[in-house]
């Protein structure tokens, strides 16, 4: 009975978040002609006062972010194209990305240059821990294995590294620049801030899950090593 509870709560604790996420989006997703532009429209509007031309503004299927690479906020097409409040707050959101980026953000810089290299690190790891038994077998120095095994955890450990860096970003992203320019500058009328700030806090939260994940994973494999 405790393993069963113990393994509703983690469901709980890494589902959750997601399923919190998708419904906070849901539900202020609403069409709402009343609204002066799409989320697109006012990503560009933003990006060309915070004198960022030279970012672009584009729809996609792969979820809402911004590029720092291509210099690109990308939205999906219910969030470019749909007038609601979820569409603008994300695009807020995510524009708030490319200006920390502009404003040379230390934390988005360490981010960025780790996230760049996290697949790799994840790939070598997992080869490190797959070929450790094999190498520890054929030199016949337990020793070597139990290094190898270490250096594959710390290697995955950087998924951590990248999270706990990532949640203070959102959440300046959100509530340090998005919602102050909704606000501030008249953008949504004050009735519509409250759903404003659910969205705002859902795209803030959307990485919990992954660092939760990330975070059982990390133990789970700590305790195979002990």
């Amino acid at each position: 009975m405790l393993y069963l509870v113990i393994a509703l709560l983690v469901i709980l604790l890494v589902f959750g978040p997601q399923a919190w996420v998708r419904h906070e989006m849901s539900r202020h997703a609403a069409d709402r002609p009343d609204l002066p532009g799409t989320g697109g429209e006012l990503a560009r509007h933003l990006l060309d006062r915070f004198q960022l031309g030279s970012v672009t503004v584009e729809s996609t299927p792969s979820g809402d972010h911004y590029d720092p690479g291509a210099r690109a906020v990308r939205l999906s097409p219910d969030n470019h194209d749909g007038r609601s409040i979820t569409a603008v707050a994300v695009a807020a959101h995510e524009v708030a990305h490319a200006i920390q980026h502009h404003q040379g953000s230390v934390l988005f810089a360490w981010r960025t240059a780790l996230a760049r290299f996290l697949g790799i690190f994840d790939k070598v790891a997992m080869g490190i821990m797959i070929t450790a038994p094999l190498v520890a077998i054929l030199t016949r120095v337990p020793s070597i294995g139990l290094m190898q095994f270490g250096l594959a955890i710390a290697l995955l450990g950087v998924g951590l590294v990248v999270h706990l860096v990532t949640l203070p970003l959102e959440l300046d992203a959100s509530f340090g620049k998005a919602l102050p320019i909704l606000t501030a500058d008249g953008y949504l009328d004050s009735r519509d801030l409250p759903a404003a700030r659910g969205v705002l806090r859902a795209a803030a939260f959307t990485y919990v899950a992954g660092a939760l994940i990330g975070l059982l994973n990390f133990l789970r494999l700590l305790r195979i090593i002990r």
